[in-house]
């Protein structure tokens, strides 16, 4: 587990090389590890016609989806301005991983140090919407 996570940070930092972010200058990486041991990469990206852009673990779930994938393993995202700072995914992307996870996906965030913290969807999304 701890080696998947750390390959899925080190897909997430090198796809946040080509995040478009001109007006946040907020560079985010994600990476997905399906249920088939894929990993699918997304990035953010904006736009002048604000808020269409789209987040960076939209994209790296979409990604999956697009591959055939149906449930978030893991999930890593890492952003920042310069240089990388503590990232967790907004309330949409958090609605978003809860559709594609159960209660042992390991959402992977780096802390303000820089160390690797694991959550699951219920601590970040308590009380969440749920259709099922």
């Amino acid at each position: 587990m701890k080696k998947d996570d750390e390959a899925l940070v080190k897909a997430a930092k090198a796809v946040r090389a080509h995040a478009h972010a001109p007006y946040s200058h907020y560079h985010v990486g994600s990476a997905v590890l399906d249920e088939k041991g894929r990993i699918h990469r997304g990035c953010n990206v904006e736009n002048a016609a604000y808020p269409e852009g789209t987040c960076a673990e939209t994209n790296a779930i979409g990604a999956m989806v697009a591959a055939g994938g149906t449930r978030i393993v893991a999930i890593a995202a890492v952003g920042g301005r310069k240089r990388l700072e503590a990232c967790t995914p907004c309330g949409g992307c958090r609605q978003r991983i809860l559709e594609f996870s159960n209660r042992s996906t390991r959402i992977i965030l780096l802390d303000s140090k820089g160390k690797l913290r694991r959550y699951t969807i219920d601590k970040l999304l308590p009380a969440s919407f749920r259709l099922k």
